[in-house]
């Protein structure tokens, strides 16, 4: 007696197109675990480059990233023979129900958004864009689109999938049932990365100094000097200790995750020997993870034909998902459906 395969329930995740390249932190806090998840889920990963414009951007610069990035994806290890992977202005259904997401939602909720907050005291909030204060609508609408079973968030983004769930239940509630509700993956921040330089902040492309930073996309070369050079402290004992010793532990946490061995036996293994062995080590480890990395990407940026097929590919099945939902929201609140 044959049964019918039951379907793989669905994820999607997207990533900002903000920066020439990957660092370290975005594949071992988020990448890393959407590879694991395409196995067992029906996957959807997005490059958002409308969240990328509500800040000054280079046209030319974003449009490159926007190519750099899915590279990037594609040659971490996201299959796009059983994921999708598409640029999100590609699928104008976005913007589209980001409207309508932004109809039902009232000011003070996005003014309460702490992302919106943190980004417009720096600039200034009377500087900051609308599509700053509303791009978590925009989010929201890049969620419920696919009507996803799951979306994978890190804790800096719960509050936005909270926001997201509570403009679906409203919809729902107004109108008609259209959206599915999403539930939060919570990604294992287990691997966290700090910066290298300064080990008690977390890796970002907006430090102080780049000295601290691991870029996929760098020369191997400055990758591992960078290791070498790594902030430790003042004694030459490998120990995991967070609060005590945050530099040593940081690259235990690294050393761990790119190699598979526990931080219990990487201590055993040095101990006695000093930093000079474990960093130097380390080094060859990173160097030859990033080294494939690296020239996969370029090889996709290189010839463009590839890569272009890929997200158009992955554009046309997006498109085909999210106009079906949208064709329901539309019928639902009234509008009228587009000429096609």
């Amino acid at each position: 007696m044959s049964t019918t395969p039951t379907a793989k329930p669905r994820v999607l995740s997207g990533i900002q197109p903000t920066s020439d390249s990957f660092h370290f932190g975005n594949y071992l806090g988020a990448v890393r675990q959407w590879v694991d998840l395409q196995q067992d889920f029906d996957a959807f990963y997005t490059v958002v480059d409308l969240h990328a414009i509500t800040i000054d951007f280079d046209p030319k610069v974003l449009r490159q990233r926007v190519h750099t990035s899915a590279a990037q994806l594609i040659a971490l290890g996201i299959d796009p023979e059983i994921s999708t992977v598409f640029v999100q202005s590609q699928v104008p259904a976005h913007a589209q129900l980001a409207w309508v997401m932004q109809c039902i939602t009232a000011y003070g909720e996005a003014k309460r958004m702490t992302q919106f907050k943190d980004k417009a005291a720096k600039g200034g909030e009377g500087a900051a864009s609308v599509g700053l204060l509303t791009y978590p609508m925009l989010m929201a609408a890049d969620i419920l689109l696919y009507r996803p079973q799951y979306v994978p968030v890190g804790e800096d983004q719960r509050q936005h999938l909270e926001l997201t769930r509570d403009l679906a239940q409203r919809f729902n509630h107004r109108f008609k049932r259209t959206f599915r509700m999403p539930e939060p993956y919570i990604l294992k921040d287990s691997a966290k990365i700090m910066d290298l330089a300064n080990p008690t902040s977390k890796m970002s492309k907006s430090s102080e100094s780049q000295a601290g930073v691991l870029d996929l996309l760098e020369d191997p070369k400055i990758t591992a000097k960078k290791v070498r050079s790594a902030v430790t402290d003042s004694d030459t004992h490998v120990a995991y200790d967070t609060d005590a010793k945050p530099g040593i532990s940081n690259l235990l946490g690294l050393y761990s995750a790119f190699s598979g061995t526990p931080i219990d036996a990487l201590v055993e293994q040095y101990a006695g020997q000093g930093y000079g062995a474990f960093k130097s080590d380390l080094a060859e480890v990173v160097a030859d993870f990033v080294t494939p990395v690296r020239n996969r990407t370029l090889e996709l940026l290189k010839d463009r034909g590839e890569l272009d097929n890929i997200l158009t590919k992955g554009a046309e099945r997006a498109n085909e998902v999210a106009q079906r939902t949208l064709d329901d929201v539309y019928d639902n609140t009234g509008l009228t459906r587009p000429i096609r």
